[in-house]
């Protein structure tokens, strides 16, 4: 039997109700999912094999979810962010890879993969044996690639954790990449104290925008280094507003000048922490401001080139390096310490110390065709990779009619 009519026949299993329509899958070569009217009722974001999002991605719509097994929930997906490292794991080139969603289809040698990691659940019916969910509580994925690009998935109780009251959607949904990230770098390495400085680059990404938020809460002076652009002055005034102490240019940061009055602006006092998601010439150049006995810590080279430091800043300065991935952190932690962090992060959510990021919701509608629905979800790919998007694109993919 073909791996096509392994995966229709599996999908003609799953209950259907009066009046919906499914899809059965066909795949052709190019790679992409087209259907046949069948019952359905929800949807993902699918692919079968690894390269650009804008030509491998597809819409499928699926049946209504069964009656959760014992110990899981099935949850409706609200908003599930598209972050840099999804496009990768499409790509392949991302260390973290995705398992098949044996649930849309069992053929093992056509594997079919949804997209997403990161994403804000709620809850629609619980299992057998489930105590601490209950009908429509708020929950985050803590699984890593799970599938979030979807309308709905069931999920082991083991794989997802309560989002506290007081959120908003955007936040929650955004909640365990991001914000995790940069409050662990700022307390896993240095020990830091009120007034102590940070220095950081690509400080107006997610994880840079977070980083001065919670470094201004925690009273820590931050020096943010951005790219050059036409609006420079209007990005530099809106992380100014964030709590951002001073904002540099790329092009500042090569001016030899700047050294002075970085210590001027720190009373001579030593910067006990950098942090890098660019690498290559800025970070060097970033890297030379640190004082004595500081950290730097990587969790990006978005310029591509390799990290290249001074041999002196290791003999003369006691510089430490590091590598910081949030994945790690999470596959190193308890659940109880997860929950601690999530709310940590939700009270300063909730206190109007970490704000809302700049987002756009993009919603993939339940009346439209698989055919329509992915020619959207490909356009969209294809202007993020073009970077024709200065916002946090975050997915609502909505059941099917």
């Amino acid at each position: 039997m073909s791996s096509v009519h392994s995966c229709a026949r599996a999908l003609a299993r799953w209950p259907q109700r009066p009046g919906q329509l499914q899809h059965a899958w066909r795949l052709p070569s190019n790679n992409t999912f087209s259907t046949s009217p069948v019952l359905a009722g929800n949807r993902a974001i699918v692919y079968n094999t690894n390269g650009d999002p804008a030509r491998v991605l597809s819409a499928f719509s699926f049946p209504e979810l069964p009656p959760p097994p014992p110990n899981t929930a099935n949850i409706r997906f609200l908003l599930a962010p598209i972050n840099p490292a999804d496009i990768n794991v499409i790509e392949g080139v991302y260390p973290a890879k995705p398992e098949p969603d044996v649930s849309l289809c069992q053929a093992k040698d056509h594997p079919i993969f949804v997209g997403g990691n990161e994403g804000l659940g709620k809850v629609m019916d619980i299992g057998e044996g489930v105590v601490d969910l209950q009908k429509d509580d708020w929950v985050v994925m803590t699984k890593a690639q799970s599938g979030t690009w979807s309308s709905a998935k069931n999920v082991a109780l083991s794989d997802v954790l309560k989002v506290p009251k007081g959120l908003s959607e955007a936040q929650a949904a955004t909640i365990t990449v991001n914000p995790p990230t940069a409050y662990n770098m700022l307390h896993d390495f240095a020990q830091l104290a009120e007034g102590d400085w940070i220095v950081q680059n690509g400080a107006n990404g997610a994880v840079g925008q977070a980083v001065i938020q919670i470094a201004a809460a925690k009273g820590y002076k931050t020096i943010n280094f951005i790219r050059d652009r036409d609006d420079v002055e209007l990005l530099k005034q809106h992380l100014e507003l964030l709590g951002a102490t001073h904002v540099v240019t790329y092009d500042e940061l090569s001016d030899k000048s700047l050294r002075a009055k970085v210590k001027t602006w720190t009373g001579g006092k030593d910067i006990r922490l950098g942090l890098n998601c660019v690498s290559g010439k800025t970070t060097t150049l970033m890297a030379r401001l640190l004082g004595n006995n500081a950290h730097l810590v990587s969790y990006g080279a978005m310029s591509k080139e390799p990290l290249s430091l001074p041999t002196s800043l290791f003999i003369f300065k006691n510089l430490a390096c590091h590598g910081f991935w949030q994945t790690r952190w999470y596959s190193n932690k308890s659940l109880e310490q997860r929950q601690e962090l999530l709310k940590t992060l939700a009270a300063l959510m909730r206190d109007g110390k970490l704000r809302d990021p700049d987002h756009e919701v993009f919603t993939i509608g339940g009346t439209e065709s698989d055919v329509s629905a992915s020619e959207k979800i490909c356009n969209l790919l294809a202007r993020l990779g073009q970077g024709m998007y200065g916002k946090k694109v975050l997915l609502r993919v909505e059941e099917t009619a």
